[in-house]
């Protein structure tokens, strides 16, 4: 968190104007310590002792002292800033994964921007404005555009980065956390599977990672299911957009295929608009076809039939990326293991046992 310097009280009376807000220096030199002592103290560093401590506390209370984010940063070393590169703020693995690293980057006090990206967008001058506001910078990978800005950033700039999980074999190039598409794909197309469909279609969103458009994690875990299960994949479909239209418009052409019993979409606006063609083209879920989301957004519970989804803690993720940047940021700092729980399977009204 930034301090600023404030002293209560002035001196208008004595016609000298008001009195000069207190800097951690002052209060440094009223204690009898180091600036660095009070920033341990301000920062509830344990490495201090209490006697300091209390002799600190006492300084800043009589000076009035108040956090400062320029005169912290100046004084410490330490700017708490970080920047958020994303493509997306609305879309819900979007919104949800930025609110974690709001919550987390504020109860650490630090303030958080964000730069919307877009394909016209130079990227190595939107890296470059953003690294020029210091402090540290924050990628949700979890499209292309966003995956080539993470490879841009300079190797010196501290960096973190949420992401799509990578392709076997690979990292990525900075420090991450993603979660397990591919296991929960995998899970969710088994269940499908078990239920007595002969195979499952697939809806997918546009990915980050893999040679073809729509073999991104996700696609990568149902068409392994299928695989194992003896079951040659169909064509996935879609591939070019994430919300409910792009899933409406690829649950028309599915839902004039009558050999057509399930469907596992991409996230849960695909679902929706798949739903919607479904309902138009007077298939009824689950009893004609079965449909199975992504994500767990809010509403996925409430839409008629409730949605079978794969539940992902996005908001974990963003907590967990941003004790990695936090570690490179602060040079005492070390960041607690990943506390991400993984994915789960929410069977709701969506999905069922084929018709005979």
């Amino acid at each position: 968190m930034h301090v600023t310097g404030h002293a209560s009280g002035s001196d208008s009376d004595s016609g000298q104007g008001p009195r000069k807000a207190a800097s951690i220096r002052d209060v440094a030199k009223a204690a009898g310590v180091s600036y660095q002592t009070v920033s341990r103290v301000i920062n509830s560093h344990p490495n201090v002792r209490e006697e300091t401590r209390k002799r600190v506390e006492g300084a800043i209370e009589a000076l009035g002292f108040r956090r400062n984010a320029t005169a912290f940063a100046l004084a410490s070393g330490v700017t708490r800033a970080v920047t958020v590169l994303t493509s997306n703020t609305t879309l819900y693995g979007y919104a949800a994964t930025l609110q974690g690293l709001e919550e987390a980057a504020r109860a650490a006090g630090y303030s958080l921007g964000v730069k919307l990206l877009t394909p016209e967008d130079d990227l190595d001058h939107t890296i470059s404005s953003a690294v020029a506001e210091g402090g540290g910078l924050m990628v949700i990978g979890f499209d292309r555009l966003a995956a080539s800005a993470l490879d841009r950033v300079p190797e010196n700039v501290p960096c973190a980065a949420v992401v799509e999980a990578p392709s076997h074999g690979r990292t990525p190039p900075r420090p991450a956390v993603w979660a397990d598409d591919r296991a929960a794909a995998r899970a969710a197309t088994v269940h499908l599977l078990d239920l007595g469909h002969r195979t499952v279609h697939y809806v997918a969103i546009p990915t980050s990672v893999g040679a073809r458009r729509s073999e991104g994690p996700r696609a990568q875990g149902w068409r392994g299911a299928l695989e194992a299960a003896g079951v040659t994949p169909p064509e996935p479909h879609g591939g070019k957009g994430w919300d409910a239209q792009a899933g409406y418009d690829q649950g028309r052409e599915l839902a004039r295929d009558p050999d057509v019993t399930a469907i596992l979409c991409g996230n849960d606006d695909l679902a929706l608009g798949v739903l919607r063609a479904l309902h138009h083209a007077g298939r009824s879920v689950p009893g004609d076809v079965s449909v199975i989301g992504f994500d767990d957004a809010p509403h996925s519970g409430f839409v008629t039939p409730s949605l079978t989804t794969v539940r992902m803690d996005f908001q974990g993720l963003g907590r967990d990326a941003f004790e990695l940047l936090r570690g490179q940021l602060e040079n005492d700092y070390q960041p607690p293991a990943p506390t991400f729980a993984g994915t789960d399977l929410i069977i709701r009204e969506s999905s069922g046992t084929p018709k005979a």
